[in-house]
């Protein structure tokens, strides 16, 4: 037996690791439609708002918490995408050792 396969989801979470890095940035191309509608809606709205001298606390607030939704969303990714490279590691080793404990040697 070799080494598990894993190297797929070593690139998804790598994949998912630059994305989440590029939402700490404030980079817009990892955010889905949803997050990415709420956050130009909060832009836009207080856009507005600065030109009409009225605060745009409640705007800022909505659009930190589109930022922190998606940090959230892509470190529970991350999360799923490890957990399954360790269950298929672990099975791996638990097929290696009933295996190596199932030789002709042994009774």
């Amino acid at each position: 037996m070799g080494k598990p396969d894993t190297r797929r989801l070593d690139r998804e979470i790598q994949a998912t690791a630059r994305k989440l890095a590029a939402v700490q940035n404030r980079e817009m191309w990892p955010l889905d439609s949803r997050e990415r509608r709420a956050i130009l809606s909060a832009v836009a709205t207080s856009s507005v708002k600065v030109v009409r001298h009225k605060s745009t606390t409640r705007d800022e607030t909505k659009a930190d918490t589109a930022w922190s939704a998606a940090e959230t969303r892509l470190n529970a990714e991350i999360i799923a995408l490890q957990s399954e490279r360790q269950r298929i590691v672990n099975e791996n080793a638990k097929a290696k050792a009933a295996k190596k404990s199932s030789g002709w040697w042994r009774a």
